[in-house]
């Protein structure tokens, strides 16, 4: 993809585009990611870091050491996962952006931490916690 598309929060308070890696669709099953949105955290890769149109309604929580969830103040809505040392790497929620109907479902990471009260159907590539994080710092593209 090259062409950037418009997102936004349940509200409309925060807007943004964004250049999409692909329209591949991410699932991670951790445990921060479920408790932030009741579920796993369903995803695209952005190309390079979003630009906001209003970012007034944005916050910013500090999850880790190495990365930070962003999310609409007024709405809640859960709207983007980003590494601190690295902006342009960007997992966005994948009901935040319009998706085309070539959008496919191909990676589960943090499969170990899925609790197993839900599983997919899909047939997905799907990572452990361990293998996520070392594919991170080989610099393997995983999406």
């Amino acid at each position: 993809m090259s062409d950037p598309v418009k997102g936004s929060c349940l509200c409309g308070a925060v807007k943004f585009s964004a250049v999409l890696k692909n329209e591949h669709v991410d699932a991670c099953h951790c445990g921060m990611c479920r408790k932030w949105g009741g579920g796993p955290f369903m995803n695209v890769m952005a190309a390079a870091a979003p630009v906001f149109e209003n970012d007034a309604g944005l916050g910013i929580y500090n999850s880790s050491d190495w990365a930070e969830r962003l999310f609409c103040k007024n709405c809640g809505s859960s709207l983007m996962w980003r590494m601190k040392d690295n902006p342009d790497q960007v997992a966005i929620a994948a009901s935040a952006v319009p998706l085309t109907s070539e959008a496919d479902f191909r990676l589960q990471v943090f499969i170990d931490e899925k609790p197993a009260y839900y599983d997919f159907a899909n047939d997905t590539r799907k990572m452990t916690g361990p293998e996520l994080i070392a594919a991170f710092q080989s610099g393997e593209s995983i999406s």
